[in-house]
């Protein structure tokens, strides 16, 4: 005999689905400081900043799981399968961005990058007990058009196609589906009971020992020469290099994925606005356009989460 859940365990279910989907979204506004601080911090070179957020990631999460009285050395034993994943999708993605950003412009880069909100959005209809709708759809298409008009608002009108930089292009579109399958992934490791969140301290520990030797091999080393820049430098593993990654863990693995994926379009949207705040960049009535569209498709995609039951 099946006994079906009682209205008050669904119901139960759903806030507990919807706090993780919050929590994963306090990564998205975590996201949206990368730009300006990023910006602050730009005498640093690309590896050399990820090497050292990723250290600061890794103490922030070791030191967070030890305050709950665990011991963090013990989620380093984790199957071969999540080492592959964890550290392929945290390393893989900023590797093959960064890779994108040399071979490619910059704009056509960011845009291809910014392909993978979506991607977390379609692919996640290939996750057990989850369904794509409409609206999901709908609105992960909505957040890329004001993605690409956000992007595109300083460029000539057009996207020509190089093939000198199909290379970047490809690197770009490889980046993006890396994130995309990390988090979907993810998810699918939450539903077995594998990889803890607390596991990404590890992770992170990896990657930055790899974005390490990208840097020595790459790069030459620049630290900051002002109070603005090392603080930016370490609030930016503190923050969208640092505790992001544990927040969207706990959201992608525990709450809603679709909504997640669509929300993530608030990313650039908000992290060009504080750019314009600071006078970091310039202003444009294209930005409000591309607000319309990106808060419109994030709320149309979030419908799950937003209505009552």
């Amino acid at each position: 005999m099946t006994v079906s859940a009682t209205p008050s365990s669904a119901m139960a279910d759903r806030r507990s689905v919807n706090r993780a989907t919050l929590v994963g979204f306090t990564a998205i506004l975590l996201w949206a400081t990368l730009a300006p601080l990023a910006t602050l911090a730009s005498m640093v070179p690309p590896f050399q900043l990820v090497a050292t957020s990723f250290l600061l990631a890794f103490l922030v999460g070791s030191g967070w799981t030890a305050s709950r009285g665990d011991n963090p050395l013990r989620y380093f034993r984790q199957p071969l399968a999540a080492w592959a994943l964890g550290v392929g999708g945290l390393f893989g993605f900023h590797f093959l961005y960064f890779m994108a950003l040399q071979a490619a412009p910059p704009v056509e880069a960011n845009l291809i990058n910014y392909l993978w909100p979506l991607l977390i959005v379609l692919f996640s209809a290939l996750l057990p007990g989850e369904r794509l709708r409409s609206w999901h759809v709908g609105g992960a298409l909505a957040g890329l058009a004001g993605t690409a008009l956000l992007i595109a608002r300083g460029g000539s009108g057009g996207f020509s196609i190089d093939p000198a930089h199909l290379p970047g292009y490809a690197a770009a579109l490889g980046s993006a589906v890396t994130w995309a399958g990390y988090s979907v992934l993810r998810r699918r490791l939450g539903q077995i009971g594998e990889a803890p969140t607390d596991a990404v301290s590890a992770f992170c520990l990896v990657t930055a020992l790899l974005s390490l030797l990208c840097h020595l091999a790459l790069e030459r080393t620049v630290w900051p020469e002002t109070a603005a820049g090392w603080g930016a430098m370490l609030l930016l593993g503190l923050g969208p290099v640092g505790a992001a990654f544990f927040v969207w863990d706990y959201g992608v693995r525990h709450g809603d994925i679709r909504a997640l994926g669509a929300l993530s379009y608030l990313a650039p949207l908000l992290s060009t606005l504080l750019l314009v705040l600071f006078g970091l960049a310039p202003n444009s009535g294209i930005i409000w356009v591309s607000c319309a569209l990106i808060a419109g498709g994030s709320l149309l995609a979030s419908k799950d989460l937003l209505r009552r039951r």
